[in-house]
């Protein structure tokens, strides 16, 4: 793994080089024209995490270079590691370079803070809320707590402290994202050590995307899977006449019940369920009270709306994406996602096609893809 290198006078170069190849690798399926959502170039993400290195009486923050050409590459565990000091990170948001310096020198001379310390995890939004999780490899007691609040009050910053079977939140566990689309505000928590989109500016753009591919969906409705907190929930909710979201993770499922109701959304139910579990249940094979509670004969599904791990979609559930309409496909991973359209292509051609610039300077790619069914 590299640490991102960010020279904002060649992002267009990079962005372009990107979008040239997924065009490439998606040409099989003849899609229409690739439409391409860049990133600001520096300052985008709102969270990251970091090693915190102690040598003496210094401190600073750390991540790894893994050097592949190392070691066996048989065994990963005997591929060489590389300490990277970073005084700073132009690939975090401007609220989190600010707390880096900050934090380090509120905690230098501060042994009950320091002692320790072994990783930093910075949670931030657009408007600047911040939330700092200090982990520790020892128990935090009330004395900690005590320091703890005064770095709290000197930084502006909520803080939580972890330790092993210990959290202890000082004020609260998340923060509120405020996104503006389509002239539209909607308001986000996100909770911390949970899955949230990074890229706040990037979230946005995937929102309006997938609020203009399926806008005129009112008499329909729209099943979710792989929901997380609703991020696309809240967004889509008023493009359909309801919608059902499934998701495993128990925090991102009440997280998402509580940004519906921020949002004042009460056309969507959110239920705790693996995508696989759910196939089953539409297929009448799987039953139990929250099953029954759904009354799934009452929806007329036209959409499917899934943004799977990076592992993609097995072979049943693309089999189950097969019987709607329209599919609509977020992927974090172009590889897996060229593995999916191999099977759904059978059924559906693709009619929008999207790159979202996740994150620049990395070879990754968030794809979108409307299928909808052939006649």
């Amino acid at each position: 793994m590299a640490i991102p290198v960010v020279d904002p006078d060649r992002y267009d170069q990079q962005l372009e080089a990107k979008a040239e190849r997924i065009r490439r690798d998606f040409a099989r399926f003849a899609p229409p024209a690739l439409e391409v959502y860049p990133s600001p170039p520096s300052h985008y993400r709102q969270r990251c995490e970091f090693r915190i290195w102690h040598e003496g009486d210094e401190l600073f923050y750390a991540m790894f270079e893994i050097h592949e050409s190392e070691g066996d590459p048989a065994d990963p565990k005997k591929k060489k590691k590389t300490v990277i000091r970073l005084d700073h990170f132009p690939v975090a948001s401007r609220r989190i370079n600010a707390l880096m310096p900050a934090l380090l020198d509120a905690i230098r001379d501060n042994d009950l803070l320091r002692r320790r310390l072994f990783q930093v995890e910075f949670l931030t939004t657009l408007a600047g809320e911040a939330l700092v999780t200090l982990v520790y490899h020892r128990p935090l007691d009330e004395a900690w707590e005590a320091e703890a609040r005064r770095l709290q009050e000197h930084l502006g910053a909520m803080i939580i402290g972890r330790a092993r079977k210990q959290r202890r939140v000082l004020e609260r566990d998340h923060v509120w994202e405020r996104l503006e689309v389509e002239g539209r505000e909607f308001v986000y928590q996100q909770v911390e050590n949970s899955f949230t989109q990074p890229n706040a500016e990037i979230c946005r753009s995937m929102l309006t995307w997938a609020r203009e591919v399926t806008r005129g969906s009112q008499d329909g409705d729209l099943v979710e899977l792989y929901c997380g907190n609703g991020n696309f929930t809240v967004a889509l909710a008023e493009n359909f006449r309801r919608v059902l979201a499934t998701e495993i993770s128990r925090t991102s499922v009440a997280s998402a019940r509580e940004n519906l109701a921020a949002n004042h959304i009460d056309n969507v139910t959110v239920g705790r369920m693996s995508a696989e579990e759910f196939a089953a249940a539409l297929k009448g094979e799987k039953s139990g009270r929250r099953v029954a509670e759904w009354a799934l004969d009452a929806y007329d599904f036209t959409t499917v709306l899934v943004d799977p791990p990076r592992a993609g979609l097995d072979e049943a559930s693309c089999r189950q994406l097969s019987d709607y309409s329209r599919i609509v496909y977020i992927s974090c991973n172009p590889e897996t996602l060229a593995n999916n359209l191999e099977r759904l292509t059978a059924t559906h051609r693709i009619t929008r096609f999207a790159l979202f610039d996740q994150f620049p300077w990395t070879h990754h790619c968030e794809c979108g893809v409307l299928l909808e069914r052939c006649e």
